[in-house]
């Protein structure tokens, strides 16, 4: 799917912009930004003028409210500063050469030794939908004529301007300092959610990985780590409740499974990023390695009157799938501090609950004849008060809004196909 995506938005950029065929030639086809933040944020004015950061001096400077959330940002970003100046890259000019280099540029304005920090309100402490990012930054402005602050009226916004402020340092040619531009910046993001799904289960990724893309999400300014954690190929999330899950389920229940003690690693290094960590737990469908660690899960398929020997979704019928998710999702809901739980829904095969006589007398007793998709229904709306009364916000694909459940009003519903404005159209409108 998300290739698919990819393509059709890289065969758009083309087609919009006019792409045509150059010839090869030396050196990049675009012509790479220096000292510029990214995103693009809302506003942006530039100032006639840079100055110049000499990371062995420049420091981070606090001088209002305080937390983890900031000391350890200052902790990475100094390391950026730092390691700017790091890459093998030989001086070729002594400070002393470069100080007098600078003086004589009529554009040098100040050496910036430091950018002060205020953050306006008390620290949050965890990531949440629709959290505050908005900051301004202002550096060498004409009313702060030397210096550098970063104002916020929330610490994500804090996280966020510290991220901008790295982005706009640019080597100065002489290899012993970095430049500035004076600018101001104000800026806030356009969607509440920006997120990156991560698909463990299919391929199964290390977790210094994880926390590699977790930086990168950071320097892009992303909010949401959707972790797609299990799904039919393979179950690497360890449950402390059902631990055959994973010991059956996983690829290799030794090297390919992630620990309690390891996800709460994730979880407390996206926190630090202001990064929600949303768990995704897909069924009915989409659950063939969970039926490895928990026999009576998946409904038995059936040639005939007889088992064929495979299965297929949850068993919506049997009162022991519900005790099992009440418990499993309880666990989850425990570890995994995020409002939001993702429950799937999506892409589920109805054949083999057609070939079950069990689910179809189930379904006629309940006069649904025929009608998988209300069978679905039934099932998805007790997974979603499943996850009400545990106190979790439910996030669904699409197709459980297309099959008419109904949903609590905090429900995020996620479309991935057709008509998006159709889909939209659906909605009811909010009072």
């Amino acid at each position: 799917m998300l290739v698919v995506v990819c393509t059709s938005l890289l065969l758009l950029l083309a087609v919009c912009s006019g792409a045509r065929y150059r010839a090869p030639s030396p050196g990049p086809w675009v012509i790479p930004t220096v000292g510029e933040p990214w995103p693009k944020p809302q506003q942006l004015v530039n100032y006639e003028g840079y100055v110049v950061v000499r990371p062995t001096v420049f420091t981070f400077e606090v001088t209002r409210e305080d937390c983890d959330l900031i000391q350890e940002a200052m902790k990475r970003y100094y390391r950026v500063v730092l390691q700017t100046l790091d890459r093998g890259i030989q001086k070729r000019t002594s400070r002393r050469a470069a100080d007098k280099r600078w003086r004589k540029d009529s554009r040098f304005k100040a050496y910036l030794d430091s950018l002060e920090i205020q953050l306006m309100a008390p620290c949050e402490v965890l990531p949440y939908l629709h959290m505050d990012e908005h900051y301004e930054l202002r550096i060498n402005s004409p009313d702060l004529p030397g210096a550098a602050l970063l104002t916020s009226q929330s610490v994500w916004g804090i996280l966020r301007g510290m991220e901008t402020f790295t982005q706009l340092l640019w080597l100065d040619e002489t290899g012993t300092a970095l430049k500035v531009n004076s600018s101001a910046i104000m800026d806030f993001p356009r969607y509440p959610h920006r997120g990156l799904l991560l698909d463990t289960s299919r391929h199964f990724f290390p977790l210094p990985a994880i926390l590699q893309m977790l930086d990168a999400m950071e320097a892009n300014k992303m909010n949401v780590f959707h972790w797609h954690i299990v799904d039919d190929n393979s179950f690497p999330y360890e449950s402390a409740a059902f631990p055959q899950l994973s010991k059956k389920g996983a690829y290799n229940p030794r090297t390919h499974v992630y620990t309690r003690i390891q996800i709460r690693l994730v979880i407390e290094y996206a926190r630090l990023r202001g990064i929600r960590v949303l768990p995704e737990f897909d069924s009915p469908g989409h659950t063939q390695s969970w039926g490895l660690g928990l026999p009576g899960l998946l409904t038995p398929c059936y040639s005939g009157s007889k088992p064929d020997g495979t299965y297929g979704p949850v068993d919506p019928i049997q009162e022991t799938s519900y005790k099992f998710l009440q418990k499993f999702l309880a666990e989850a809901v425990e570890l995994f501090p995020e409002k939001y739980i993702h429950l799937g829904g999506d892409e589920v095969d109805f054949d083999c609950w057609a070939s079950n006589s069990d689910i179809l007398r189930f379904m006629e007793s309940h006069n649904i004849t025929g009608d998988f998709s209300k069978l679905e229904e039934i099932y998805i709306q007790r997974l979603v008060n499943t996850a009400s009364n545990l106190s979790a916000s439910s996030l669904v694909w699409q197709e459980v809004f297309d099959n008419g459940v109904i949903l609590p009003q905090d429900t995020v519903v996620h479309i991935w196909k057709g008509d998006m404005q159709k889909e939209l159209a659906k909605l009811p409108m909010q009072k």
